[in-house]
């Protein structure tokens, strides 16, 4: 029974033109679609690489992965849920299934009640066009490849290991409806599905599955493996909790946005907003985004308060935008809405509009996105400064970051 909700929207999709990974995930959500699953009933559990990318596509939950473990992700989710009414969708790459092998096997192995389905370009997209360990060897020979090792059979190998479902189709045309097929299949399914790569393999489909292992079905009929329930406390118990030591100024959810430069105190600096919103009587969230380099490059932190409990952690109209080097500006500048209020670093250029405060001057690289929160808690009243200084009294470093906090009383 098809559902009238949609599980894509209508963002474009960031694949290169011809790139096998968009019909392929038309496909994935238009056979959850026949078989009547909602945006609430599915679980896309997504890899890195190129595959990765669909993410901000789905409207149903979401969760990205590191590279490989993906299908580790998603038996913690399948067993969590023990909803046989939901569905955990696995979406990895070759070169992702490559890497986090051991992962699907035990998945198979125990026949978890998902679907893991692999977008085979034959290479690794990403990081330009290495042949992963599904590439076969015909396709080694016309790439000219080094690699002789023959490659892994991911549906023979998953099969083996106790897969209920193991197929492999080149056909677009047959997607969907195998798909539906694993989907209503008990226990674990892997469907590896090929996907043209244009940027790195060839250019017409037609060629590519000159390249491309020949179709693969397996079965078997075992239980769906489940995890045996017990009784322990809470990993929260033994925490401590914060305390309501302040009053928050604030009428509605705020989001705020703090964006630096890596190894200069953002992430802290945004975690120290939220617990000092916590103290304030308030709902926080914090996250945060940096480059797979993580020790180079930008640097962004989200922070939300509110006074009622917060159903969703985006943040796509910040009320605040607080930037301390070049790196934070260049990752938010077009993020920043008519009525949002703007602090940036003096130290920035071709900034127009904007109040420009001396923040790294005065606080130095650690302690400058700090400087900033305390500059709009001290200009915005949303929570008093003291409740910052609160949060940091017993920290390692309580002198140099109250330091930080007070020199945004210089300004």
């Amino acid at each position: 029974m098809k559902t009238e909700e949609k599980l894509l929207n209508k963002i474009k999709m960031p694949f290169c033109p011809g790139c096998g990974h968009g019909p392929n995930t038309r496909s994935i959500t238009k056979a959850l679609e026949n078989l009547g699953y909602g945006q609430k009933d599915v679980i896309m559990v997504s890899d890195i690489g190129c595959t990765g990318l669909v993410d901000p596509l789905f409207n149903s939950h979401t969760i990205h992965g590191l590279h490989g473990r993906s299908p580790a992700l998603g038996v913690g989710v399948a067993l969590g849920v023990d909803n046989p009414n939901k569905k955990v969708i696995v979406l990895i790459g070759d070169g992702g299934a490559t890497i986090g092998l051991q992962h699907i096997l035990e998945a198979a192995r125990r026949n978890i009640n998902m679907t893991l389905i692999v977008y085979n370009n034959l290479l690794f997209g990403m990081t330009g066009g290495q042949m992963s360990g599904l590439s076969t060897n015909q396709f080694k020979d016309y790439k000219q490849s080094a690699d002789e090792a023959d490659p892994y059979d991911v549906v023979n190998l998953a099969h083996q290991a106790g897969a209920n479902f193991a197929i492999r189709v080149n056909d677009i045309k047959n997607y969907t409806t195998v798909l539906e097929e694993a989907y209503a299949t008990p226990g674990f399914s892997l469907v590896e599905l090929a996907s043209l790569c244009t940027s790195y393999g060839m250019k017409k489909i037609a060629e590519f599955h000159e390249f491309i292992e020949p179709e693969e079905r397996l079965t078997k009929n075992r239980p769906v493996g489940f995890s045996p329930k017990r009784e322990t406390s809470s990993l929260f118990s033994n925490l401590k909790g914060l305390d309501k030591s302040f009053t928050a100024q604030i009428k509605e959810q705020m989001g705020i946005v703090i964006a630096g430069s890596a190894g200069g105190g953002v992430q802290s600096a945004a975690k120290t907003l939220a617990q000092a919103g916590i103290l304030a009587g308030l709902h926080t969230t914090m996250k945060g985004e940096y480059p797979i380099t993580v020790g180079t490059g930008f640097s962004v932190a989200e922070v939300i308060l509110s006074k009622e409990p917060i159903n969703y952690t985006g943040l796509e109209n910040p009320q605040a935008v607080l930037v301390v080097t070049d790196d934070g500006w260049l990752k938010v500048k077009d993020r920043i809405k008519e009525d949002s209020l703007v602090y940036v670093d003096d130290s920035i250029k071709e900034v127009e509009g904007y109040a420009q405060k001396p923040f790294f001057k005065n606080a130095g690289k650690k302690g400058a996105a700090l400087a900033a929160i305390a500059y709009w808690l001290q200009e915005s009243k949303v929570l008093p400064v003291a409740a910052m200084h609160k949060v940091v009294e017993n920290h390692k470093y309580a002198g140099a970051l109250v330091e930080a906090i007070e020199s945004a009383g210089k300004l």
